[in-house]
Order: C-alpha cells, then sequence, then structure tokens
C-alpha cells in the first residue's frame, strides 16, 4: 500500500532514477572504491522494505551494486518482488514489537551467520530491531562499513509516565548507545532526533548525517487534475495508532461535519499490532455514522487525488512522514502538528497550518479556515508541491545514502554530514 502504514504493499515499486544519473554515480562510486560494493539491507518487514527502500535498491542495482535484502517475513510474493528489482531476498527472525531477549538473541545469531557467510562490504539498517540487531551482527562479522538509519523514534519516545513505556524506552536507549558506538554512520531524518539520540543515547556529532525526509518519486506522485465543484475533503492517512492522532481527527470531523454536512473525510490505513494500536470497533460509532469513510489498506494515489487538504495529527516521535511527503507531491495542503518531524513539512501559512499536539479545536479551527477560504486550498497545493521538489525528491535522498554507503574510508569518512 503506497505510503500508509509503513509496512504495506500492494505490488512493486518500478520507479527509477534517470540512467544519465545512474551511470554517473555509478561511475563516481567506482573511481573511488574501485568497485561498486555488496550491499545489505536489514529491515524489520520485507513489505516495509519493499515500499520504503524500492527507489534505494532499485538505483543500487542499477550503478552495479550486488545487493540483499534481509527480511523476517518474506511471501513469494515479497520474494518475487525483490528478486524483480535484481536483488536477493534472505530471510531471518525478528519479531518487529515486544523484548523477548532469547528471539532476539536469535536474530543476532542468524544475522551474524549470514554476515559472516556473505561478507558484504556494507550493512544499512534500518528500523529500531533491526538497527540494534543488524549493527551488533555485522560489527561482529567484520563489516567494513556499517551505516544505520533512525527514521524517528516511535512509540518508546512519547512522554509517558507509563512504567512500561519507561522500561522499553531505557531498554532501548541502552541498546542504541551500544549500536551507535559500533556504526560508522548514523543517518537521522530531522533535527530533534539528532539532538535528542546525542543528549540521551551519546550520539557523536562527528557519525551523524542529517538526511531529512527520504522523499518520494516525484515523477509517480504528481498532482492531478482535481474536477472543479468536488466536495473539499480532508484526508488523513497513517497506521491506525492513538499516538498517530488518530482519534483526534475523528474527533474534529465530527464537530466540522456537524457544521459542514457537505465535507468529506477520509481515513486510510490499516490496524498495527503496536502498542498504540486501535481495534476496529472503536473506529466504528465514526464509521456508521457517515462522519468518516474508512477504507482500511489501499492504494492511496487515486484518494489523494481527490483530497483538498492533508491531515497528520500525530504526537508520535515521526522522522518526516512519508505520507505527506506523498501527499505535498501530489499538491495537496496540509495541517499536521508542531512536532518532531512533523513540523519539518510545513512552511506555516504557506503550503498549509501547524497546531498544537492533542488539541482538537485548534485542528478544527484549521480545518474550518479551508472551508472559510477555500481559495487557500489550491494555492497551498501549489506550495505543497514545490516545497516536495525542493525538499523531498527520492533521487537526491538516495544518491547521499549511496555517498555515505560508498565512503573510501568507513571509519571516518561517512561521519561527514550531508546537508538536509
Amino acid at each position: 500500500m503506497d505510503g500508509v502504514g509503513g509496512i504495506g504493499w500492494s505490488g512493486p515499486s518500478r520507479w527509477q532514477s534517470p540512467s544519465v544519473e545512474r551511470e554517473r554515480l555509478g561511475w563516481e562510486m567506482m573511481n573511488s572504491t574501485g568497485t561498486t560494493a555488496y550491499v545489505a539491507l536489514v529491515g524489520p518487514h520485507a513489505g516495509m522494505t519493499i515500499n520504503f527502500r524500492g527507489p534505494l535498491i532499485d538505483d543500487l542495482v542499477g550503478i552495479g551494486s550486488k545487493v540483499a535484502v534481509l527480511a523476517p517475513d518474506f511471501t513469494d510474493e515479497t520474494r518475487g518482488a525483490i528478486a524483480a528489482m535484481g536483488a536477493a531476498a534472505h530471510d531471518y527472525p525478528l519479531a518487529r514489537t515486544g523484548l523477548n531477549p532469547l528471539a532476539d538473541l536469535g536474530a543476532l545469531y542468524a544475522l551474524w551467520r549470514w554476515f559472516r557467510r556473505e561478507r558484504p562490504a556494507v550493512a544499512f539498517t534500518f528500523a529500531a530491531k533491526a538497527v540494534v540487531w543488524g549493527t551488533l551482527a555485522a560489527a561482529a562479522a567484520g563489516v567494513p562499513n556499517r551505516v544505520a538509519m533512525i527514521e524517528g523514534l516511535g512509540y518508546a519516545f512519547i512522554p509517558s509516565s507509563g512504567l512500561k513505556q519507561r522500561v522499553v524506552r531505557w531498554v532501548l536507549v541502552q541498546l542504541y548507545r551500544l549500536a551507535f558506538r559500533l556504526a560508522h554512520t548514523v543517518v537521522v531524518l530531522n533535527p530533534d532526533d539528532a539532538r535528542d539520540l546525542s543528549r540521551w543515547c551519546n550520539l557523536k556529532a562527528d557519525k551523524t548525517v542529517l538526511l531529512g525526509g527520504i522523499g518520494v518519486a516525484l515523477d509517480e506522485w504528481r498532482p492531478p487534475s482535481r474536477r472543479p465543484g468536488s466536495p473539499i475533503t480532508f484526508t488523513m492517512m497513517s497506521r491506525i495508532l492513538r499516538e498517530k492522532g488518530v482519534f483526534e481527527f475523528l474527533k474534529a470531523a465530527e464537530q466540522v461535519k456537524a457544521r459542514h454536512p457537505e465535507v468529506r473525510f477520509w481515513l486510510l490505513g490499516s490496524v498495527d499490532c503496536n502498542p498504540g494500536g486501535i481495534q476496529p470497533d472503536d473506529l466504528q460509532p465514526w464509521v456508521e455514522s457517515g462522519i468518516v469513510t474508512w477504507p482500511g489498506q489501499v492504494d492511496v494515489k487515486p484518494y489523494l487525488a481527490e483530497t483538498s487538504v492533508f491531515v497528520l495529527p500525530s504526537f508520535y516521535r515521526e522522522g518526516v512522514p512519508r505520507s505527506t511527503q506523498e501527499a505535498m507531491a501530489m499538491g495537496c495542503a496540509v495541517i499536521t502538528t508542531d512536532a518532531p518531524g512533523c513540523r519539518d513539512t510545513v512552511a506555516e501559512g504557506v503550503n498549509g497550518f501547524m497546531v498544537p499536539i492533542q488539541d482538537v479545536d485548534a485542528l478544527v479551527a484549521a480545518m474550518e479556515r479551508f472551508i472559510a477560504q477555500p481559495d487557500l486550498i489550491e494555492q497551498m497545493g501549489r506550495e505543497s508541491r514545490r516545497l516536495a521538489e525542493q525538499r523531498f525528491d527520492a533521487t537526491r535522498a538516495n544518491r547521499r545514502l549511496i555517498e555515505v554507503m560508498f565512503k573510501t574510508d568507513p571509519v571516518h569518512a561517512p561521519g561527514e554530514t550531508v546537508p538536509g
């Protein structure tokens, strides 16, 4: 599923960057290293890897690299999608959530054995558990360049006084400290994460690369010709988690719909096993009353093509939300929160509005501003596309990542900060 849920997938992405750019990049990489490297990508979910890393895999293969993709849950379909990209799929055991020391040690051992056997030149890990166990295994196996990417701090780092969450955060901080010591480079997506990981996890500045958003394929995600006279539509797409602001969206929709029954509200995304997951029954009062349409896990492009304003009232510790990048590329105005990662997608009053976290009244006011001033929808939508072209081009983001992976001196050079 394009952009929704983080792990969903509805078919292989066939986006590829221009061949001239690939040829030039491959030549530069071969000049700097003597060969294009064998790269192992270690992730927590096959579908997520295809959806979020597909363009990167395409680019690595396109410059002549041998690429292996490691994930714990390949199916025949996802394995075939990886093969169609020119990469190899390998399974390893990993529970995406929860703390089970024996299971996690099993993942560590399986990854270590694979790294020892395959001897890749680069281990590129992403998502919390894959970063921890993948980096530790790669270090133990002597992989010469270890690059970890943190795409938001997630559930564990949301402010909370709950005992379970504090325990999870403490454990993750200790594991991150160890993994960051063993990584050559740690890529982060926003300045808040760089600051907090430095303070909490002792992440060194000379190992940190600030990337910005991972970007989208701008040629695939383009503004459509929206039909004149279509009803104003507010769309939220995310995993169905409390911390993503789902209930705030539903409550705001209820208030606005009562005053403006012609306005549409769409919630796109599937339920999730995350501790903050919301059950389908909890959504039914809003769905059955006709306040919100919830089609579940879908191809989001047809919905974004009819969306006026994209809404993400998240208080999750985001990286830079991919869903917002997709909506911006398709020319949607944006309402989001003044929270880490989210604030990096909005120029206040230019392409949308920011609201305080968990503030339903402010969210309602922002929605009603678009209803009262519908000219803002087209104006801010154009600015969203312009900002997406400036900030969220996957071709540029992948080039930066490949440059980090293929430095000739992996102990020192990858720590160079790349502008976001």
